[in-house]
C-alpha cells in the first residue's frame, strides 16, 4: 500500500504523539512543531517518488506503439521499469526499508535541531518511530473505508473532488482517526 501525500500530515501527528509520550525521549517542542517537521520529511520522499513516477511515464509514453502492438500489460511493465530506476532517484520500494530510512531521517534531523534528546541507543528510538509508522498503515486504509462509507450515507450528496466533499472528507477522516487511536 502507497502512502498518499494527503495521509502525510496524519501520519506525521501520531509519529510526533508516539515520540512526545515515549518515556525514554524528551521533546524540547510541542507536537504541532514537531508533527511539522516530519511532515517536511515525509513530504520530500513522496516527491521523491513522484519524480521517479513521471519519470517511468516518460518512458512508457516514448514506446507507446510498442506497448500496444506487443500488447504488453502497462501496469507491470510501470513496476519493472520503476523498480529499474528507483536507486537512480533514491526510493526505496520496500515499506519496510522505506520506513526505516524515513524514521532514520526523522531521528537525526530532530535530533541534530534540537527537538528531542533521548539517552538510549538509536535503534531503540527509530523503533519507536517505524512502529509508529506501521500503526498508522494498518489503520489509516480501515479510516478510509470507513469516511467514505459515511460520507456515502451523508443526507446530501457530496461530489467527489469539490470542496466541500475535501473539507467533509477531512474533518471526517481525521475523527476516525482520533477515534482508532492513530493520531
Amino acid at each position: 500500500m502507497k502512502l498518499k501525500k494527503a495521509h502525510s500530515q496524519y501520519l506525521a501527528r501520531k509519529i510526533a504523539k508516539d515520540i512526545i509520550s515515549c518515556p525514554f525521549i524528551q521533546a524540547n517542542k510541542d507536537m504541532n512543531e514537531i508533527a511539522e517537521v516530519i511532515n517536511e520529511i515525509i513530504l520530500q520522499d513522496l516527491h521523491k517518488e513522484d519524480k521517479l513516477d513521471e519519470e517511468v511515464n516518460k518512458v512508457l509514453s516514448t514506446r507507446e506503439d510498442d506497448i500496444e502492438f506487443y500488447n504488453v500489460d502497462q501496469r507491470e511493465l510501470f513496476w519493472m521499469i520503476k523498480k529499474r530506476k528507483a536507486k537512480d532517484f533514491d526510493v526505496l520500494l520496500r515499506l519496510e526499508d522505506r520506513f526505516a530510512n524515513i524514521a532514520h531521517l526523522i531521528m537525526d534531523y530532530l535530533f541534530e535541531e534540537d527537538l528531542i534528546h533521548y539517552n538510549v541507543v538509536d535503534n531503540k528510538v527509530k523503533n519507536v518511530i517505524v512502529k509508529s509508522m506501521d500503526d498508522f498503515m494498518q489503520g489509516f486504509d480501515e479510516a478510509d473505508k470507513a469516511t467514505y462509507e459515511k460520507i456515502k450515507n451523508y443526507k446530501r450528496k457530496l461530489i467527489p473532488g469539490t470542496e466541500d466533499y475535501d473539507l467533509i472528507y477531512a474533518r471526517l477522516y481525521e475523527e476516525e482517526l482520533i477515534r482508532k487511536g492513530l493520531i
